[in-house]
């Protein structure tokens, strides 16, 4: 007789065999079973105090460590409270496995009892469900392959009757077959080439699909004559490369954007060239032509009209094309990689080579005086997280990051408060980096009960809060240019975040001055002596500078 096991165990062995990295959750009566079994089979787990920290947790982990995260839930209210964190990941394409119990068939007037499936479909997610004893296997391995190969959410629901139900223990291990690349057809390899022949002036930008294509996007950009940008999620791929703009759109600096709208030819590896990559198209000239690159089909010329759709995986896309350029034309092309460019880049491509007025008081900081100091403090093996609101260009452009693996950017929802969230996954991801957070006052407070699970989990966490006691984003959006508009409902009382981090067991320190870093200059002491294993809350009370331009290209998106 054959040896059986609970479907929830078989579910939480299944995933572990298949080789996800981590689980985050809020365990409750609905999911004990499956996590423990995920635990037993030496998957960690991270209890999070909110199933909307614990989804975005798994995001950042999934995106920051190349494995499919799992975030678990409670049926009913534990799956709503992780939405927003559910809708991030799959608006990002995030590869995450949201293992969520639902409620039994019969059980019709139960009050944890929603339409599981059409809640994950609502917010871009594939929905799945484990369907009986004898499927079990079968579908959690649908679930996984999907979110792996094609880079989806997906919310698999284990209803409780089938958990409960006894299955074989497989016999045999499970074996995936990694997908073929796909390689572009030669015929759109040849326009593409023509389209590089002709340019003078070709800008490549890589989005999160050209990670992993980085040397073969730089050769062809280097053959053709080609200055190379990203996308702020893929931002930090091209360090190193002289001709290397940086973030390209909201973020840009003013001789970044500048290089970018004189192009003549614009290609996107694995980007989609948004409104925020390409500031609502203003980024691209009138003459530029436009070619997208994606593994999609759906992807291209999704957000804008293209000159040409390439289908197929960067890399290969990049090599092919390569190939074909250097029998055409074997003498690398100079093109837009003039010593000029290369000066200019060098001089002012990021924010904090370009000279600002300094607004602070005696009282308040202006914001990118801090950014610039923490910049030149903070260990340069560190691993930056973003929140949503005004303040958020300052972290993204000043902070500098050593790779596309240490800039996490969960942003495609504009969801305000989950950059807490976010550097707490990053930091399990990259646990050799200093985890480095930029929030605002609103965001930090919106999600600062998961400062306790960093303090927790001993995190020698640097949260950089930006404090301008505001909703910043709509007191610029609103107040700008108006009189007499009531901004009550966004403004509130001065916070002492740096007390209320030191209740969570942080230490804490409020900056006003540049005078006042000196005690994160300890902090950092002893973080580079191998002596730190708590957090660190920075209450920089800071000058407002009238509004940030990216919060005013963002708005117009709404």
């Amino acid at each position: 007789m054959s040896e059986t096991m609970p479907v929830s165990a078989l579910v939480g062995q299944t995933l572990a065999e298949l080789g996800v990295g981590h689980v985050f959750g809020v365990v409750g009566s609905g999911n004990f079973e499956v996590v423990n079994a995920l635990r037993a089979a030496g998957i960690p787990f991270t209890a999070a105090r909110h199933e909307g920290g614990a989804a975005t947790m798994a995001d950042a982990y999934a995106r920051m460590s190349n494995k499919v995260g799992v975030v678990s839930t409670h049926q009913g209210c534990g799956l709503t409270n992780a939405v927003t964190g559910i809708g991030e990941a799959a608006k990002s394409r995030t590869p995450l496995i949201v293992l969520t119990a639902d409620t039994q068939g019969a059980a019709v007037r139960s009050n944890f009892k929603i339409d599981q499936d059409a809640l994950a479909r609502s917010v871009g997610a594939v929905a799945e469900r484990i369907h009986s004893a004898e499927s079990a296997v079968a579908d959690t391995v649908r679930a996984f392959r999907t979110a792996l190969n094609e880079r989806r959410t997906v919310v698999l629901s284990l209803p409780l009757d089938v958990q409960k139900t006894q299955a074989p223990t497989p016999v045999e291990k499970i074996q995936l077959q990694a997908p073929a690349r796909l390689r572009p057809d030669p015929d759109g390899v040849h326009q593409l080439v023509r389209l590089l022949r002709d340019a003078k002036r070709p800008v490549f930008v890589a989005g999160r699909g050209g990670r992993g294509a980085r040397e073969e996007i730089l050769a062809l950009a280097g053959h053709c004559g080609a200055l190379v940008a990203t996308s702020a999620v893929a931002n930090g791929l091209f360090n190193g490369e002289t001709f290397n703009l940086g973030i390209s759109g909201g973020f840009s600096s003013p001789a970044t954007a500048e290089l970018i709208s004189g192009a003549d030819l614009i290609i996107g590896w694995g980007c989609t060239l948004n409104m925020w990559t390409m500031r609502h198209g203003r980024l691209i000239s009138a003459e530029a032509k436009v070619v997208q690159n994606d593994v999609e089909d759906a992807s291209l010329g999704a957000n804008r009209p293209v000159s040409l759709g390439v289908l197929g995986d960067a890399a290969l896309t990049a090599e092919d094309a390569l190939q074909l350029l250097q029998q055409e034309q074997p003498a690398p092309a100079q093109k837009y990689r003039t010593p000029e460019n290369a000066q200019l880049i060098e001089q002012t491509s990021r924010w904090r080579d370009v000279e600002t007025p300094d607004l602070s008081t005696s009282s308040l900081i202006d914001p990118r005086v801090l950014s610039r100091e923490l910049d030149t403090l903070l260990p340069a093996e560190r691993i930056v997280s973003v929140d949503s609101g005004n303040f958020m260009g300052y972290p993204s452009q000043y902070l500098a990051v050593p790779d596309e693996f240490g800039f996490c950017f969960t942003q495609a929802f504009q969801a305000v408060g989950l950059g807490l969230y976010t550097a707490i996954g990053a930091a399990l991801a990259q646990p050799d980096r200093l985890p480095v957070l930029g929030a605002g006052d609103g965001g930090f407070l919106m999600g600062i009960s998961e400062l306790e699970t960093a303090v927790r989990l001993r995190l020698p966490l640097v949260c950089i809060v930006y404090n301008d006691a505001a909703y910043g984003a709509e007191v610029h959006h609103f107040g700008h240019g108006s009189e007499n508009v009531d901004l009550g409902s966004v403004t509130f009382p001065e916070t002492d975040i740096a007390a209320v981090a030191r209740g969570f067991g942080a230490e804490a320190v409020t900056v006003r001055t540049v005078d006042d870093l000196d005690a994160v200059k300890a902090w950092i002491a002893a973080y580079e002596d191998g002596h730190q294993d708590h957090p660190l809350v920075i209450d920089a009370k800071i000058a407002s500078d009238g509004g940030s331009w990216w919060l005013a290209e963002a708005f117009q998106g709404h």
